[in-house]
């Protein structure tokens, strides 16, 4: 299965704070959303970390 499970962690406080798939045959590079951080209180750039 090319699906794999990674972390998101803010970028502010580096908290990691979800987790998604991702298909790793199509996507190579690293995930960015904006999400919402408990621990920041407002919405932040959350990136993809191994």
């Amino acid at each position: 299965m090319p699906r794999e499970i990674c972390q998101l962690q803010c970028t502010v406080c580096k908290n990691k704070n979800y987790s998604t798939t991702k298909n790793r045959k199509t996507t190579t590079e690293r995930l960015e959303f904006s999400k919402f951080c408990r621990k920041c209180r407002k919405h932040t750039d959350h990136r993809e970390v191994k």
